[in-house]
């Protein structure tokens, strides 16, 4: 396997040589696509501190992916601190080394800067594009899809019921599964192998997405994983992940990119429709009340 030289390059050769892996490395592994830019700004002992996983995991890990150390990888991490700005840099490193942000917690002008500028990285972090072959991916799998079944629960909820929501105003068939009175795996017993499944979650993952998404493989429904990481359990089992890297302030988690993953996932359905059915009418989404 060639050596990683990218952030993404790692996340690929974690995710693929993950079996070789021993149960200490793999929670090293989980630990690096979770918490980059801590691997970046901590020596291997800190790290190990920070995460109470032993120092000798991540190294053993280094090697395991082909790097001459831990020094080798943690380059790979540091590189997309070193070419943001200085401005958004400090920020950046507060937001992903879920650094308390408040000074003064009564504050409430203070609060909504904090909030606004965690927001405003994690965008940034979305805007630079990686996910953009994913999206389209994903775009292609509904386009075809006979129906689509949204599936997210706790703080996942709004934003399931969101993209159903938007899906059927762009003319798509779509059942947000809600689960309401116990009747989740009834619900995504209706899935069949022309359909797709798309599951939101992120930490700590819903056990009942991840039943859903097993049940979903069970009967041959692809699905499409919104998700923070590679290692994410629903984004092992997906056709396409989509990686979504919100904020967090104080343990209140943000849903403000995830938002922006799932209209970018209806516009785009509703313009390939435009495409195919003789040409894109902007005016046609004027009134669309998404």
């Amino acid at each position: 396997m060639p050596l990683p030289h990218t952030l993404e390059e790692l996340r690929s050769a974690i995710a693929v040589g993950q079996d070789k892996l021993t149960a200490r490395m793999r929670d090293a592994a989980q630990y690096v696509i979770e918490h980059p830019h801590d691997v970046a700004l901590n020596t291997v002992a800190a790290l190990a501190a920070r995460s109470q996983i032993p120092a000798s995991a991540f190294i053993r890990l280094a090697q395991a992916l082909g790097f001459g150390g831990f020094s080798d990888l943690q380059r790979v991490c540091k590189a997309p601190l070193e070419k943001a700005g200085q401005g958004s840099f400090k920020e950046r490193i507060r937001h992903y080394r879920g650094e308390q942000l408040l000074d003064d917690p009564t504050d409430v002008g203070a609060m909504l800067g904090a909030f606004s500028r965690a927001n405003i990285v994690s965008l940034e972090h979305l805007a630079e594009g990686q996910q953009v072959q994913a999206l389209e991916q994903a775009i292609g799998l509904l386009q075809q899809a006979r129906t689509t079944f949204v599936v997210g629960m706790r703080r996942s909820f709004p934003m399931a019921a969101y993209l159903s929501y938007a899906l059927s105003r762009v003319g798509r068939r779509a059942v947000h599964i809600s689960g309401l009175g116990g009747s989740l795996r009834e619900q995504v017993g209706a899935l069949h192998g022309d359909d797709v499944l798309v599951a939101v979650s992120f930490p700590p993952y819903s056990q009942e997405t991840i039943d859903a998404c097993t049940q979903a493989v069970a009967a041959g429904t692809p699905i499409v994983a919104i998700t923070d990481s590679l290692l994410s359990p629903i984004g092992q089992c997906a056709s396409v992940m989509i990686e979504v890297d919100d904020a967090e302030l104080l343990g209140f988690r943000s849903l403000t990119a995830a938002f922006c993953v799932a209209q970018t996932l209806a516009m785009g359905l509703a313009f390939a429709a435009g495409e195919t059915f003789g040409g894109i009418d902007h005016d046609a989404l004027k009134d669309i009340d998404c």
